[in-house]
Formats: structure tokens, C-alpha cells, sequence
């Protein structure tokens, strides 16, 4: 079920005064939430609800078998089982015609015939985003950080709707204990909510849906057939594409748990005006940035044992990253481009005798500059389907230049240039806006709103494509 679509208008204008029925019961309101999810979860293949369900009941058990565990050799087990379970159901489906195809052309190089038969597994919406929150769950209960709830409320939380599919990645002290009070309608703030949800389906209707109709599916199903412009403007298209695609449902996420009385972290803070990969890993799908660092970079040793260690954990962590989000070797080399540049810059910024230069206008500029490309590169590996379609892109740069490039068109531009300036706005504007949209009356907010809607559904092309984190 796709957030801007009519079915799920539909099933949220059920829901809410439900939710809002049930809520100052909240033992009434959580069977109500958890069923609610379910169903969402289940239009878009109802067989993986039971894979949901089973995940639930795994992670739940092993989480309070390992709070009550009181050796420490037993509570290690422990957590090795739930692990396994979560890493298990995980590699099966994202990953297990990925390894079979990548042994079988391993073992042909080597000139051994082992035929590995494909399965050709489906994978299922989602399992990524809350595979990792089950993680989150059994870790912070073995490091102590985290006491096990009940059943009924690790069920509303690993199942909750608005982030079921696509994230944000929520830890369990983010969301859990707000589970235990009841939420009040007017305490809801519905402007920021609405504001969230139209500024959503804005960035994902109009700006990506737009280009990648418009220039990018074209250029990357086939960059030998276009000139070197329109690959270059296709790259950018893409990075504002991802970003509208991915943060514009991140918006309408959080805007439909507000809405519900709940708040989920930020995930998003201006990527694109960052000024290092570092600074652009703090500002880019900012939960799994913190989910990465907390769960495999420190485990891992993060900077505490040596420099050479260190790039060493940085190369791992966004190897893992990358391979969390797309099971081929394309995702491999995207988180190495960003593995590489986070221990490069480590190294730069701690190479003896370093002194950082003056922060001047210029120096931010050249620094944001620079990023936004070595991004931008990462972004071809991401986006191709194969290697074959990444060195096409790349050699495409260079040897087209004068050829006819219909596909840059004024549409196109505007769009990128909205999508990229939008992230060099005044960090207080979406605020001041929100608190004007708060002043009108009721009437008013809904004649902005619809008014909102209808040019969103005016400017946005036909048709509603899916997500592209749903693959993830």
C-alpha cells in the first residue's frame, strides 16, 4: 500500500478517528494499531505477514531470555542465537541468489563447473528496515540499555505502519515508551504533521517521480545511446531524485505518526549541503547512520585501536551499508567509494603538522563542491543495474560532448535546481512557515492543504511509482 495513493487515503481516514477512539485505552489501542498494521503490510503480499509475525515472536522471546539470563557466557549465547535468526531470515531472502550467483561465477573463473540453481526469491517489502529495529531491540536489552517490554508492545513497535516499510530505522527507547501514555487530539501538531505530508508527496510526486520519468530511467537503461550532458544532468537528476524519493516519504512517515500522536527521529538535515562524506553521513538517512555506527562501527572497535583499525572499521561499516541496501556487487562498491572517503578524510584531517585553514565563505563552498561530486560518482554505482551500465555511465562523461541532448530540458533543470537549493534554505523557514500555517483557522489550514494537493496532483506525472527504499 503506497502512502500517495487513494487506497491508502482510504485506509488512514479508517484508522485515525479509531486510533483516536481507542487511544486514552491504550490496552485497546495497541490490538487496534498492530491489526491496522498488519493489513497494511498484507495489501501488498498478505503470505509475508506471517514472516512479520514470526520475526516478532523471535526477537521478543530471546530479548526477555536475555535480560533474565544472569551469566554472562549464557546472555553472549543468547544474543549469538537472536542474531543468527534475524541475520538468517535476512540473508534468505535479500541475499541468497546474490551469494549463489557470486560463487557460481567464482567457481567458473577458477574452471570449476558447479551449477548453483537460482531460486529467484521474492523479496519482502520492508524486511531490511525492521530486521534491523529487532536488532536494535535484542542489542540494547544485552548491553542493558534497554529493558524488554511486553509482547503486545514490541508487536506495535516493530509493526507500527508509518515506518514498517521504509523506515525511519526507530530504536526501541524512541518509540516504546511513548506506547504507555495515552495520546490526547489536542496535543496533535497537526501543522507540522500536514506541513510534513504535503512538502512529502511534493518532493515525491512532482520532483522525483518527474525525473526519473523525464531523464533518469532513460540515461541509465541506456548511457550509450545519449551524450555526455545528458548523462552528467541524469547523474544529478538521480541524487535529487533518491533524495526527494527517499525524504519525501521520510516527511509523510513522520507527519502520519504525528497525526497519530507519536514522534519518530529526523532522518534527513540538507544532505546535499554538506561539506565532507563524514558531514554527509550525519545529515543523509540519519537513522541508519547512528543504527551503523552504534551496532557495527564501535562493536567493531571504531577509532580506539589504532589508525590503521580505524580506516579498516570505516571500510567494513559502509561495506555492510552498502550491502544492507541492494544485494549485488554495484552496492559493494557505492559503500566502498563512501568507506574510502570517510578513512581518507580521517587521514587528512590527522596527518602530522595539519592545520585547517581558514573558514572562510570560498573554503565551504569548494567543500560542499567537492562532496556533492564524489557523491554524485557513488550515486552511478547505486543506481546501475550492473557494472557493465556503470562504466558506460562513467565513459559516457567523457566521450560525448556536442552531441544533441533533447533530454535536458528546461523541466528537467528546475527541477534539480529545486531539488538542491531547497537544502540551502534558512534552517528556521519550514518553522516560521509551520507557525503562519498554525494561525489560520481550521478552514483555513484546509483550504492550503487542498489547495497543496491539487497542484501536487496537477504537476505530478501520472501514476504513482513505488518507492525506491521499498527495494531496501
Amino acid at each position: 500500500m503506497l502512502f500517495p495513493t487513494a487506497t491508502f487515503a482510504i485506509f488512514f481516514l479508517i484508522v485515525l478517528p479509531l486510533s483516536w477512539l481507542a487511544m486514552p485505552k491504550v490496552h485497546r489501542w495497541r490490538p487496534l494499531i498492530v491489526v491496522a498494521s498488519y493489513v497494511f503490510y498484507s495489501w501488498w503480499d498478505w503470505r509475508f505477514i506471517f514472516l512479520l509475525a514470526g520475526c516478532t515472536i523471535w526477537n521478543q522471546l530471546l530479548a526477555v531470555r536475555i535480560h533474565r539470563a544472569t551469566v554472562p557466557s549464557q546472555r553472549q549465547a543468547l544474543l549469538w542465537v537472536a542474531l543468527a535468526g534475524n541475520l538468517s531470515v535476512l540473508g534468505y531472502f535479500k541475499y541468497y541468489d546474490f551469494f549463489v550467483s557470486s560463487s557460481d561465477s567464482l567457481l567458473s573463473l577458477v574452471g570449476v563447473g558447479v551449477p548453483l540453481e537460482l531460486q529467484s526469491i521474492v523479496l519482502p517489502v520492508g524486511i531490511s528496515f525492521y530486521t534491523f529495529m529487532a536488532i536494535s531491540y535484542v542489542v540494547d536489552t544485552y548491553r542493558g540499555d534497554f529493558v524488554p517490554t511486553t509482547f503486545e508492545k514490541f508487536a506495535v513497535y516493530l509493526s507500527f505502519f508509518p515506518h514498517l516499510v521504509a523506515g525511519p530505522i526507530v530504536r526501541p527507547g524512541e518509540l516504546i515508551p511513548q506506547l504507555d501514555t495515552p495520546r490526547s487530539p489536542r496535543r496533535v501538531d497537526t501543522s507540522r504533521a500536514f506541513y510534513l505530508i504535503a512538502t512529502g508527496l511534493f518532493k515525491k510526486v512532482v520532483i522525483a517521480n518527474y525525473l526519473a520519468a523525464n531523464i533518469v530511467d532513460d540515461v541509465f537503461g541506456a548511457p550509450g545511446q545519449h551524450s555526455s550532458f545528458e548523462i552528467l544532468i541524469a547523474v544529478y537528476a538521480y541524487a535529487v531524485q533518491i533524495y526527494a524519493d527517499f525524504s519525501g516519504y521520510t516527511d509523510i512517515a513522520i507527519g502520519i505518526a504525528l497525526l497519530l500522536g507519536f514522534s519518530f527521529p529526523q532522518n534527513f538535515d540538507s544532505p546535499y549541503a554538506a561539506r565532507s562524506i563524514q558531514d554527509f553521513w550525519r545529515r543523509w538517512h540519519m537513522t541508519l547512520s547512528r543504527w551503523l555506527r552504534d551496532y557495527v562501527y564501535i562493536p567493531l572497535g571504531g577509532s580506539r585501536k589504532g589508525t590503521l583499525l580505524t580506516y579498516r572499521n570505516l571500510l567494513l561499516t559502509m561495506l555492510i551499508g552498502g550491502l544492507w541496501h541492494g544485494a549485488g556487487w554495484t552496492f559493494v562498491v557505492w559503500g566502498a567509494i563512501h568507506g574510502s572517503g570517510l578513512a581518507a578524510e580521517r587521514w587528512w584531517r590527522g596527518r602530522p603538522g595539519h592545520v585547517a585553514p581558514p573558514d572562510t565563505r570560498a573554503r565551504r563552498a569548494l567543500e560542499r563542491f567537492v562532496t556533492f561530486q564524489v557523491v554524485c560518482f557513488a550515486w552511478i554505482f547505486f543506481r546501475a543495474d550492473s557494472f557493465g551500465i556503470a562504466w558506460d555511465t562513467i565513459t559516457g562523461l567523457v566521450t560525448g560532448w556536442g552531441e544533441p541532448s533533447p533530454l535536458v530540458t528546461s523541466g528537467v533543470l528546475l527541477a534539480i535546481v529545486v531539488g538542491i537549493g531547497s537544502q540551502y534554505l534558512p534552517a528556521r523557514l519550514p518553522g516560521l512557515l509551520m507557525e503562519r500555517f498554525a494561525r489560520l483557522p481550521v478552514l483555513g489550514q484546509a483550504a492550503v492543504l487542498a489547495f497543496a494537493l491539487m497542484l501536487t496532483n496537477a504537476m505530478g506525472p501520472e501514476g504513482v511509482a513505488p518507492f525506491i527504499y521499498f527495494q531496501f
